[in-house]
């Protein structure tokens, strides 16, 4: 049996939530706080989906147009529903998948929870110190 490295076995535990009715200014800081570039909106209810906001959203959905950072909310300028890679995946097919769905970054998930995020940096580094 071939042994391949897991998707969750490279991602990052920095998975940080906020509500998608916060301001950018809310995101802004949490983002700040905990030094991560990415936050999950959280579900309204059970029939809701999760989105993301990023930082480049941020940049263009905010900054670009020259909006303040309190007159927009997070639900105006994420992406919902999120686009989610399985936590068993196995880690050679990440790049190929987040390029072809257009996704810098992307939370992990398993059996229907998110368990971490992962971006191109995460996957860039595993494969470097396995040369």
């Amino acid at each position: 049996m071939e042994t391949f490295i897991k998707v969750k076995d490279i991602a990052s535990d920095k998975l940080y939530f906020i509500d998608g009715l916060d301001s950018v200014r809310d995101a802004v800081k949490l983002m700040k706080e905990k030094n991560v570039q990415a936050l999950i909106i959280q579900k309204r209810n059970s029939a809701d989906a999760n989105g993301i906001i990023t930082v480049n959203d941020i940049i263009e959905g905010v900054i670009i147009p020259e909006k303040t950072l309190d007159e927009v909310s997070v639900y105006e300028i994420m992406t919902k529903p999120v686009f989610s890679i399985s936590a068993h995946l196995n880690v050679k097919y990440v790049p190929r998948l987040m390029h072809n769905y257009k996704v810098r970054i992307a939370p992990v998930e398993d059996n229907g929870k998110f368990v971490g995020i992962i971006d191109f940096t995460q996957f860039l580094f595993n494969e470097l110190l396995h040369d």
